[in-house]
């Protein structure tokens, strides 16, 4: 998995992580379906978000969700997913920017792509990956060759690009691919209206991607001697903190342009979980949920949403509507307080309740054949699971969880987000 937007689970809570894992689910689906087994490989984080603006726009329609098989990824459990033009749309966007990418790591020689044979191999994969992205685009209304463009001015900008040559002259090529694939969403959606305003947020999300991209390669490419533009054109990360955090600023007012049905979602990774995006990059922010901490307050990976975040009667502004529509605040003005522990609660005490209790410690061998099944099904890094040995819930490996803990913000503006950057909260 590849993206700058990986959300932390605990902190979308229970609706949003479904319709997340919706999204993703659904793009990696559609992939094999257009394009077979070996095409979900791109599956990434950032292409999803085509997705979910398309169904932002359009409204939740129940045709379009499917019930998907049981997947290794999602523990062995059937799920509903997304499917329709929005989902296939993202599919032959991620198509194409992953084909960008393996060019990009040829070009580079980056490991066993410096020999030939492999490298060759690579390239074919990579152009059998633009046409078929193309095909689907084409069937959709989409010209993939502003993306194609886009990915063959990227090598000529970067071989000009110097010591004093403007660090948005080498992202602009991202940001005009991005900003047309964030556009045809509102096209699918039947909402053309909405295509400019998205097509700015997606010229700021394509600036935010490079210049994190860049951020977090930055070390390795020195080491490995490969091309890094904050290194290239002299960038400061103080300069490539400032422009991110323009790019965040010129997003939000962007997205209130847009009409939509129910912006949910796209609030809280478009503003929420891009914030945090940006604080992870610079090494700003930590995780609230690591450690025994986490085993204590989330009971795993795919925990309950934080109490008063979804909660009847507390104003939540993601329940339905547009939180962008004049006059709507963007966080509701009472305190969202979580309901009172009653009898039966949790840790409440009558009526039986109490803990359930546990179950006894696998063996070392029955332990360790476990933690195979684990490995080779990718449970560990990919869903809530058992612990091999102590049979205890354990968060993914790949979870990522960086959100926020312990402040009073979370209660206070009932947004289940501690570093809310709404306004009123």
């Amino acid at each position: 998995m590849f993206g700058i937007v990986r959300p932390c689970t605990h902190r979308l809570g229970e609706r949003f992580k479904t319709e997340w894992m919706a999204h993703l689910c659904g793009l990696c689906l559609a992939l094999r379906g257009d394009h077979g087994q070996f095409a979900r490989i791109v599956t990434n984080y950032d292409g999803l978000l085509v997705s979910v603006l398309t169904e932002a726009q359009s409204g939740p329609d129940p045709r379009a969700r499917r019930t998907a098989g049981p997947c290794p990824l999602r523990g062995m459990r059937t799920a509903a997913v997304a499917k329709g033009e929005g989902a296939r749309l993202a599919a032959a966007v991620s198509l194409v920017l992953a084909s960008a990418k393996v060019r990009d790591h040829v070009a580079d020689r980056d490991g066993l792509l410096a020999r030939a044979p492999i490298a060759a191999a690579a390239r074919k994969v990579a152009r059998g990956w633009d046409r078929a992205g193309a095909r689907t685009g084409a069937s959709l209304g989409f010209d993939t060759a502003v993306l194609v463009d886009a990915v063959d001015r990227q090598g000529g900008i970067e071989a000009l690009a110097g010591i004093g040559t403007s660090v948005l002259v080498v992202t602009e090529p991202t940001e005009t691919a991005t900003a047309a694939a964030f556009a045809h969403t509102a096209v699918l959606a039947g909402r053309p209206g909405n295509a400019a305003p998205l097509a700015e947020a997606g010229r700021y999300f394509g600036r935010l991607a490079h210049l994190l991209d860049a951020v977090e390669d930055q070390r390795a490419d020195a080491a490995a001697g490969a091309w890094n533009p904050l290194t290239a054109t002299g960038t400061s990360l103080t300069e490539a903190r400032r422009l991110c955090d323009d790019a965040l600023r010129g997003i939000r007012p962007a997205l209130r342009e847009v009409e939509f049905v129910d912006a949910g979602l796209v609030h809280r990774l478009l503003v929420h979980e891009l914030r945090t995006s940006v604080d992870r990059a610079f090494g700003t922010t930590a995780c609230g949920h690591t450690g025994g901490h986490a085993a204590v307050n989330s009971g795993g990976g795919f925990g309950p949403a934080p109490q008063g975040y979804d909660a009847p009667g507390a104003g939540n502004p993601y329940g339905g509507g547009n939180p962008y529509a004049p006059g709507t605040p963007y966080a509701p003005g009472g305190p969202g307080t979580p309901p009172p522990m009653g009898p039966g609660g949790p840790g409440g005490g009558g009526g039986g309740g109490g803990l359930p209790p546990q179950r006894p410690r696998r063996g070392l061998l029955a332990g360790c054949a476990v933690a195979v099944g684990l490995f080779c099904t990718c449970q560990i890094c990919c869903t809530e699971h058992e612990g091999p040995w102590s049979r205890q819930k354990r968060d993914p490996w790949c979870d990522g969880c960086d959100c926020c803990d312990g402040c009073d913000c979370c209660d206070s503006c009932g947004d289940g987000c501690c570093c809310c950057p709404c306004d009123g909260c």
